[in-house]
């Protein structure tokens, strides 16, 4: 049986490229629990029956050993086999092909274009192209076209003197929608995001836990940085324009409930957060939310899931850029080997919190 562990893989545009393959344990895995996340990646030849089918088709499943795994559709009818016709895994690359039409249209878009708009000019109905999209991405392509925005914003808040240029050269209609979108989702207001924090005040606390000595800081929205080893000074040249002040008593009871929490990270928690990134970093943060406490995911899965499977140095740099530790849990992100790849914080840590996890119902 051949392997696919040096085939070549298709892009998100059909074209091949040499991002991380997929062992055939791996591929098996994937198909055994129908992972959509893998569609695109390989494609599962089935023998006996004469079809090949996505990782996530819902046909029941066949015997391991009339399987053989092809890296694209091309080459599953190469070996003389036809797509299944009920999950139709040739129409991966069509979707493919029909989301980064979108992301390019989204990006250069000087105001929101409806979803019926969207969908039309990619050739897809509303509904089904909404349902597409959001699992590329993990957003609607409204939140997705928001968080574009925001960040066109804050590049023209670093550029420009004048607040109101930066809003109107970002896309906005007026002030007043940067102002209400902002401070949903930034939690510090435009000038302090232009300038590197002023005017906001940031909170911190240490506190000891079972991985060592953490720090924790927080906005008036959330805790914006969870981290070990750092001190204030470390904080102060995150965040160099900002009133930087410790917690004290006010901030006792969410350092209680952050220790608590990193302690048992296997448990959930409503801990609140003040994030923000690319879009395509906070879908890998949102990614590795999802990955559950005792499991792991390597970094071409992690790019993979939020649709772009190409792109898995982006991931890792993504990954690596998380600011807050054990909350979103990037520690649970291995290479493909199986070895543990890089931390911020030790791999002797890394490798603590998965054994723990892993030991943990």
């Amino acid at each position: 049986m051949a392997s696919i562990a040096h085939l070549p893989r298709a892009n998100r545009s059909g074209a091949v490229n040499d991002a991380q393959p997929v062992s055939d344990e791996a591929a098996w895995a994937a198909v055994m629990r129908r992972d959509r996340r893998m569609d695109g990646r390989f494609v599962t030849g089935v023998l006996t029956t004469g079809i090949y089918c996505r990782p996530s088709c819902a046909a029941r499943h066949p015997r391991r050993e009339n399987v053989r795994f092809f890296a694209t559709g091309a080459e599953a009818e190469a070996a003389g086999l036809r797509p299944c016709l009920r999950c139709k895994p040739d129409e991966v690359a069509r979707d493919d092909a029909a989301l980064e039409q979108a992301y390019r249209l989204i990006a250069d878009a000087q105001d929101a274009l409806s979803l019926e708009a969207l969908a039309g000019a990619v050739g897809y109905s509303p509904h089904h192209f909404h349902r597409l999209f959001k699992r590329a991405t993990g957003v609607t392509p409204a939140a997705y076209y928001r968080t574009l925005r925001a960040k066109r914003a804050e590049a023209a808040l670093a550029d420009n003197a004048r607040i109101t240029d930066a809003i109107y050269d970002a896309g906005y209609s007026g002030p007043a929608r940067f102002y209400a979108e902002s401070k949903r989702r930034l939690g510090m207001t435009p000038s302090a995001w232009r300038d590197g924090g002023r005017g906001e005040t940031i909170r911190w606390a240490t506190a000891e836990t079972d991985l060592g000595t953490m720090l924790v800081a927080a906005t008036g929205k959330g805790i914006c940085r969870l981290s070990f080893d750092e001190d204030e000074g470390a904080l102060r040249r995150r965040f160099p324009n900002a009133t930087i002040e410790p917690g004290g008593a006010a901030m006792a009871d969410l350092v209680r409930r952050t220790v608590a929490a990193v302690n048992a990270p296997e448990k959930p928690h409503d801990l609140p957060l003040d994030v923000r990134g690319t879009a395509f970093q906070e879908a890998v943060w949102r990614e590795l939310q999802r990955i559950p406490a005792g499991e792991t995911r390597s970094y071409a899965q992690i790019a993979a899931a939020v649709g772009r499977p190409a792109a898995v140095r982006a991931a890792g740099s993504a990954n690596g850029d998380n600011a807050i530790a054990v909350l979103i849990p990037c520690h649970r992100v291995i290479r493909t080997d199986g070895t543990l790849g890089g931390y911020a914080y030790g791999l002797e840590r890394k490798a603590r919190l998965l054994a723990r996890e892993r030991a943990r119902p």
